[in-house]
């Protein structure tokens, strides 16, 4: 059985206004960071998680910068994250000055494990930050209790789970703040591109502020503090209104193509296991993800490359902040995280892939797998 052409990990599908939108900005003029298309962007991004702010701005990294910045966060303070995340959560708190604490993973969804954050506070500890790895929500509950009893903000890093739930609520509206990204990869794109959510008033100003290099709004080039040129341009903004048009439909073929794994894949937990949905949460599958298990000798890194032979790419999970350079940590003690990572890797997530395709991916991963026994 071979593919009829490489199967590709993600790729970004414009299929409603985006054009159209873009188009009118060239034909208008505004193609910078001023323009109707941020503005309506920003209001129907708040309306789909159901905050009351939402501030657009050019990345996700620079999303969660921004409310590090507003809420004060520098020298000398420590931010509480997951080991298992994208390194942008680490490197946002150093951007501050401020130290990332490592948090092991919980076994059922690889996310942050609530019941190991409060042995990790201490009088230098300032907030939280809980990542929704690959779409899947975190336990947010036991996480803002402890939060309000040390007196610590909460933020989502929601990059990767636009529209997943957490008890029947969106993401992005259960912290304090909550930060995604529009990288072309994500459920939806702005090519790049990032927003942050809030209900508190008084911070959705303060990183507006900032994010505009900090121009007082009441005298025009006038600066009281120092700002970032943060700003998503009208471009950006079109194509993300225009993605954000059709993102129930990106989420339904996201879950269909995560459905058809499921199915096929179920009766072989023997050889590996799917990042699982708890009966609490939406999983957005923004990427599916597959566990070796023990029994398959083959390496995590071994299993991609005979399946980037067969045309099919992958991605191996993140690595743990403990295992980077700049977050090294000598005898670390992060068992769930190291496993996940070491074992784990995205197989194709398109919304585009046909049911042949995942039947092609789920046949060569079983034989592969079966195979290396």
């Amino acid at each position: 059985m071979k593919a009829i052409q490489r199967i590709t990990l993600a790729s970004p599908v414009l299929n409603g206004n985006e054009r159209k939108y873009v188009l009118d900005c060239i034909d208008t003029g505004w193609i910078s960071a001023n323009g109707k298309y941020v503005t309506q962007f920003e209001e129907k991004f708040a309306d789909f998680c159901g905050t009351e702010h939402a501030i657009s701005c050019a990345n996700g990294t620079v999303a969660l910068h921004l409310p590090l910045l507003a809420y004060g966060v520098g020298e000398g303070d420590e931010i509480i994250i997951p080991t298992f995340t994208y390194i942008a959560t680490a490197n946002a708190i150093k951007y501050c000055g401020a130290t990332p604490v490592l948090v092991d993973s919980e076994n059922d969804s690889w996310n942050i494990d609530p019941y190991k954050i409060e042995e990790k506070i201490t009088p230098k500890t300032k907030g939280i930050i809980v990542v929704h790895i690959y779409g899947h929500p975190v336990n947010m509950d036991p996480i803002m209790e402890i939060a309000r009893k040390h007196n610590l903000f909460v933020i989502e890093d929601a990059a990767e789970a636009h529209g997943a739930e957490y008890k029947g609520k969106v993401v992005g509206s259960i912290g304090d703040v909550a930060t995604f990204s529009f990288f072309g990869n994500k459920v939806i794109s702005t090519g790049e591109g990032g927003m942050i959510t809030t209900n508190n008033r008084d911070l959705a100003a303060k990183m507006r502020l900032l994010r505009g290099q900090a121009m007082d709004p009441n005298k025009r080039y006038w600066f009281n503090e120092i700002g970032y040129n943060y700003r998503m341009t009208n471009l950006q903004a079109a194509v993300g209104l225009g993605q954000l048009e059709n993102i129930e439909w990106h989420l339904e073929q996201r879950r269909r193509v995560a459905t058809q794994y499921i199915e096929s894949l179920s009766q072989f937990n023997d050889l590996f296991t799917l990042q699982p949905e708890m009966s609490w949460a939406k999983h957005t599958y923004w990427m599916v993800s597959i566990l070796l298990n023990d029994k398959v000798k083959a390496s995590r890194d071994e299993m991609m490359s005979l399946l980037e032979a067969d045309g099919i790419e992958t991605r191996p999970l993140f690595y743990p902040m403990h295992q980077m350079p700049p977050y090294y940590e000598e005898n670390a003690n992060y068992p769930i995280a190291d496993q996940v990572s070491s074992r784990g890797f995205n197989i194709p997530t398109n919304a585009t892939l046909t049911n042949d395709e995942i039947d092609y991916i789920c046949n060569r991963l079983v034989y592969h797998c079966q195979n290396n026994l």
